[in-house]
């Protein structure tokens, strides 16, 4: 599903993560909490940021954290000096090894850029489309192709700011895919109803009626990041005591990687007994879309009242702090997506006319290559008929060849072989003879 959840965590706080070895220590009460049962450690997995230089990214990372002094200056970096390039200078003292390759990694992501810069190309020229260079170049401003040959600090200054501002961007990209999701499915219904006579569209704007009531009988939602919210998973999700309700633990059962942070993923997890309320996957009037949607909603909800330093991770001192103020005691209820259209009625109305003007230029090329194709029809009719005279001129030319090619027959002879020949010749003028052959 393109809604899945890929978006994890910028560069920079990943590296920042993995220097984390142990989780805050809590004091839980054994007698209450289930622990679960032990397994091996296993490395954590990569998650894939959602972007197109994602591996290159996780690459780049894997090997600058192998580097104990780039460990060490990253571990006293806070994070908006990290933002800033501060932390970029500090390539020029990593390890000869590190630095070696990270130069291969820089010369094959090149490569690889040349390679789909090349392909961009050839498909663009092939229809007659003028390439944009700079376009081009400006979608791998991360990496600084002028030296394709050894990675330097600009290089992990680029990495960073890209990867920082792209990441950023990518859930304002999500909501309007969304809600270009929403006005093509309105858009569709609409256009059924037009197909249908008086009595079809009755029905079916009833049937559409009862499927949103439907939708919105639901239990009542928490306010995500609530006490009320969070005691229930610590009710239906851990199997405990919802009067024992303690933030502390609360974290460290769901600090899910030992880290001493929410991510982003973490976080959307505590969110599934409540879309679990209104979304069903067995249900006509429940899109499976939406839910992400709205998971998404609740995640960005969270992440903007508890993430004070912007980081997009959720620290357990954030965390607590954030369990102390009014809005966790006391919230506001939560506005569900059906309440709360993706779009407006004059976006759709743009959006309608936008697909207007987009079926009109495909109906006009479908006209244009019609008239295309069926002058190619005449041409080759056109080829086929010259194509035939030109056959039968040369077999009128070697009929010729053939004829003139016969050596001539002898008269007397042809006389001797059939006597009434020379019965059916015309008698000669006087002082003429006939021809005849001398022999000597």
């Amino acid at each position: 599903m393109r809604w899945s959840r890929r978006f994890s965590r910028c560069c920079l706080f990943l590296i920042s993560l993995m220097i984390c070895s142990v989780a805050v220590p809590i004091s839980v009460d054994k007698t209450k909490v289930r622990l679960p049962e032990e397994k091996a450690q296993e490395p954590p997995q990569s998650v894939d940021t959602g972007l197109h230089y994602d591996r290159y990214l996780r690459e780049v990372i894997d090997f600058l954290e192998k580097d104990q002094h780039f460990r060490e200056k990253l571990h006293n970096t806070d994070m908006e000096d990290i933002k800033q390039g501060k932390l970029a200078k500090e390539l020029d003292f990593v390890s000869h090894h590190v630095r070696t390759k990270l130069d291969e990694l820089k010369r094959q992501e090149v490569g690889r850029l040349r390679t789909l810069i090349k392909a961009k190309q050839d498909i663009e020229g092939g229809k007659g489309i003028s390439v944009d260079h700079q376009a081009l170049l400006k979608q791998f401003e991360y990496l600084n192709h002028r030296n394709p040959h050894t990675f330097e600090v600009e290089d992990l200054d680029r990495l960073i700011t890209s990867a920082t501002r792209d990441l950023e961007n990518y859930d304002k990209e999500r909501h309007e895919e969304f809600k270009r999701y929403e006005m093509m499915k309105e858009h569709e219904r609409r256009e059924h109803l037009k197909t249908l006579d008086e009595d079809g569209r009755k029905k079916e704007e009833e049937h559409y009626e009862e499927m949103k009531k439907k939708h919105a009988d639901h239990p009542k939602i928490n306010h995500p990041g609530s006490q009320d919210q969070l005691k229930e998973v610590w009710q239906e999700a851990d199997g405990l005591d919802p009067e024992d309700f303690d933030p502390k633990t609360f974290f460290n059962l769901h600090d899910t990687n030992g880290d001493g942070y929410f991510d982003e993923q973490e976080l959307e997890s505590l969110f599934t007994k409540e879309l679990e309320k209104i979304y069903d996957p067995a249900n006509e009037e429940d899109d499976m879309v939406e839910m992400e949607e709205e998971r998404l909603r609740m995640r960005e909800h969270v992440m903007n009242e508890v993430d004070t330093n912007k980081d997009r991770l959720v620290s357990l001192d954030e965390f607590l702090v954030a369990t102390k103020k009014k809005e966790f005691l006391e919230p506001e209820s939560w506005e569900t997506l059906e309440q709360n259209q993706a779009y407006t009625d004059e976006e759709m109305r743009e959006f309608e006319e936008h697909l207007t003007r987009e079926e009109k230029d495909l109906n006009q090329k479908t006209i244009d290559l019609q008239k295309q194709k069926e002058e190619l029809e005449r041409q080759q009719e056109q080829l086929n008929a010259q194509k035939l005279e030109l056959q039968q001129a040369v077999e009128h030319m070697e009929r010729l060849k053939s004829q003139r090619a016969e050596p001539p027959v002898d008269v007397k002879e042809a006389e001797n072989a059939n006597p009434t020949l020379g019965l059916n010749r015309e008698p000669l003028p006087p002082g003429q003879q006939h021809d005849t052959p001398l022999h000597s």
